[in-house]
């Protein structure tokens, strides 16, 4: 039996809105976050109001710390009044009485306090995957790995944990291969992936950022104190990497492999033209399954390449000649 050509369109069509609402869904809001808080009175609620409206602000802008700003001051002491719903829950980490405030602040408010600023941004950062293993080299949950997942918060990123359970031997701290992470970045929907190895107060870190491996360890007086340093290190690393900020166009080329079909092509346009950094986008040329491509962009190419890289749909590549940078698409 055939379908006419209309309707098994049309249940194609159908079926990629259903699944895309219930990734959509499956997402938590960049202008969403959760504030351990004492009680429930007013000033309480309020100066929680601002630590997570600074927050937001920070993932608005990319990571960028907006904290020297003209008028970010002001933007914190009126965050009850860009505060879109909010509710107490139980289960904060850190706090004796376990209470927490999640706060929803208002997308366009924020933006344009963000913009009023004078900010650029690179636009919001995929989450962090984070693959950290204990002393019995068994991956942790999101419990024991409550202070680090709270600092990287605070810096302005995201986090995701891998399951426990679909999580071989690998990866480890001084083993990820690229097959690992373009099997992870497709199924987590990220390019930023950090690999842990906790020793009591003591842990190596691996952060893999769309290829590149940068590796450090962390000693502290106690495990919290060990996870607070890892996480603000891993924010400090990806500031560095990840938010260098343009004004002006830039011209370059970028060599993109892994383009096997049509589908592919199409795909990756619309990711490059989804990039608010990226201005125009031009085909060049062609051979076997990459591509060059003319971009202006707001970042230099390498800048630009790193920061399409942390998305998860693309990772970066060897160099090719005529190319400012090389990636390969994830498909």
């Amino acid at each position: 039996m055939r379908f006419p050509r209309q309707l098994l369109v049309g249940f194609v069509l159908s079926l990629f809105m259903l699944l895309s609402a219930v990734h959509a869904q499956s997402q938590v809001s960049p202008y969403t976050v959760v504030v351990p808080v004492k009680d429930t009175t007013e000033p309480v609620r309020d100066q929680a109001f601002g630590e997570g409206l600074g927050q937001v602000l920070t993932r608005v802008a990319g990571g960028q710390d907006l904290r020297s700003r003209a008028g970010y001051g002001d933007v914190i002491k009126g965050a009850p009044g860009l505060v879109q719903q909010y509710r107490y829950q139980r289960g904060a980490p850190g706090v004796a009485t376990g209470l927490s405030l999640s706060v929803t602040f208002d997308q366009a408010a924020v933006q344009r306090a963000v913009s009023q600023m004078g900010v650029a941004s690179a636009g919001v950062k995929p989450p962090i995957l984070l693959v950290v293993r204990g002393d019995d080299n068994k991956v942790l949950g999101k419990d024991a790995l409550a202070t680090l997942t709270q600092t990287i918060s605070t810096r302005g990123y995201g986090a995701v944990l891998a399951d426990p359970e679909k999580v071989g031997d690998t990866p480890t701290v001084s083993s990820v291969d690229a097959e690992e992470v373009m099997a992870l970045a497709k199924q987590y929907r990220t390019g930023l992936m950090l690999v842990g190895q906790v020793h009591g107060n003591t842990a190596d870190w691996n952060l893999v950022s769309g290829g590149p491996q940068q590796r450090w360890t962390t000693k502290a007086a106690d495990g919290n104190a060990m996870q607070a340093d890892a996480g603000n290190n891993l924010a400090d690393r990806l500031g560095k990497q990840l938010n260098t900020i343009g004004t002006a166009n830039v011209d370059g080329k970028l060599w993109i492999t892994g383009l096997n079909t049509a589908m592919d092509y199409a795909n990756l346009l619309s990711t490059l033209r989804a990039d608010p950094m990226v201005r125009q986008v031009t085909t060049l040329s062609a051979k076997g399954d990459g591509m060059l491509f003319a971009v202006k962009a707001g970042l230099p190419m390498d800048a630009l390449s790193a920061n399409l890289a942390a998305g998860g749909r693309l990772l970066q590549g060897e160099t090719h000649d005529g190319a400012d940078a090389s990636l390969r698409w994830l498909h």
